[in-house]
């Protein structure tokens, strides 16, 4: 596993948080790209039953556990974090599951 840089010392709560600031720009863009395989899994799947794993959900919020602990990171918090973000991306994943499908299924009738 790559090695993450520690926090740099800061001296003011400015600077807390403008580092906080510069971390959220990445993992927002990270939760984005993270997105953009939700909505392929959407589409790829081929059942609404299929969208729901509760192997692979205990499979992942481990998985960072694990990462955290060996970064020294708090391990409840990437858990509730990722539980949380699991959980939206579920529901995203079946709203957009429902529309590709509801519109295969009107091309369908279309044809």
């Amino acid at each position: 596993m790559s090695t993450v840089p520690k926090a740099q010392h800061c001296n003011s709560m400015a600077e807390v948080r403008q580092h906080i600031d510069a971390l959220d720009e990445r993992i927002v863009a990270l939760v984005a790209e993270r997105s953009d395989y939700m909505t392929q899994a959407a589409r790829i799947k081929q059942r609404a039953d299929q969208i729901i794993d509760l192997e692979r959900v205990e499979y992942i919020v481990a998985r960072v556990k694990a990462q955290a602990r060996s970064l020294g990171a708090p391990p409840e918090i990437l858990e509730a974090t990722y539980r949380a973000m699991i959980d939206a991306s579920i529901v995203y994943e079946q709203r957009t599951f429902d529309k590709i499908h509801a519109a295969k299924n009107h091309a369908g009738e279309s044809a």
